[in-house]
């Protein structure tokens, strides 16, 4: 998937008259062994399953963009920052079960974090990886929000483990369908846009929406939460 270009350095501390920078950053939780664990497991665990790769490029690419939502949107850099913490750890609980892996995800991270990570900031972290699936989850707060639409934006053949299965399978058939994904924020217009390229040889435009609906209807919500609207586009044509 391509992405906005890096953060930076997501845990540099903030400009005067700022508010309080986070108590912890990517940095942190990208050098904590455990959690690389977590990371690594929870992948091993989806390959096993016959899912789509969970691993640290899904992990790496959903915390940058996260951060790059709320700071193009004009949030705080703390907010920022705690997105792109949560935005990496959020899909920790697959390392579990996937059933209800983001609640699951959200008490490791506590384990993980409490000693180490202000409570408000660890509150915040925890509630967007509990909120961040369709099925039982909702943007509860712009770092919520900001971590469903950079995770549901990651779409694209690079993430099909198993190219044999792409004629039976339709998740893999979409994800292998899309050449190219990006997820743009216009600060001005206030607007999220998720902009697909899509093989229509390999998977017409009906069957994104036949599995991706819901993911597609959250991220509305999630822009809503941020004062913002979503927007689809494939093939360079609207169609939300």
């Amino acid at each position: 998937m391509t992405q906005p270009s890096s953060p930076g350095d997501p845990g540099s501390a903030a400009v005067p008259g700022s508010p309080t920078p986070a108590s912890l950053t990517l940095a942190d939780v990208q050098a904590d062994p455990d959690l690389s664990l977590f990371i690594t497991s929870a992948d091993r665990v989806m390959e096993g399953m016959g899912f789509t790769e969970h691993g640290f490029r899904h992990a790496n690419l959903v915390a940058r963009i996260s951060y790059q939502v709320l700071h193009r949107l004009g949030y705080t850099e703390r907010e920022a920052d705690l997105a792109c913490v949560a935005g990496y750890l959020h899909d920790v609980g697959n390392m579990l079960t996937r059933e209800a892996h983001a609640q699951t995800g959200a008490l490791l991270v506590y384990q993980a974090l409490k000693d180490r990570a202000a409570g408000n900031d660890l509150a915040a972290i925890m509630a967007a990886v509990a909120n961040h699936e369709e099925d039982h989850g909702y943007a509860v707060s712009p770092i919520s929000a900001a971590v469903i639409l950079a995770d549901k934006s990651d779409v694209h053949r690079s993430r099909v483990r198993r190219s044999g299965q792409v004629d039976v399978d339709i998740h893999d058939r979409v994800n292998s369908a899309v050449e190219q994904s990006f997820l743009r924020v216009d600060s001005e217009a206030r607007t999220v846009t998720l902009e697909l390229t899509i093989d229509t040889g390999m998977s017409q435009v009906m069957e994104y929406f036949e599995i991706f609906l819901g993911r597609m209807q959250m991220c509305r919500h999630a822009a809503e939460q941020l004062k913002a609207r979503f927007r689809l586009t494939i093939n360079g044509a609207e169609l939300a």
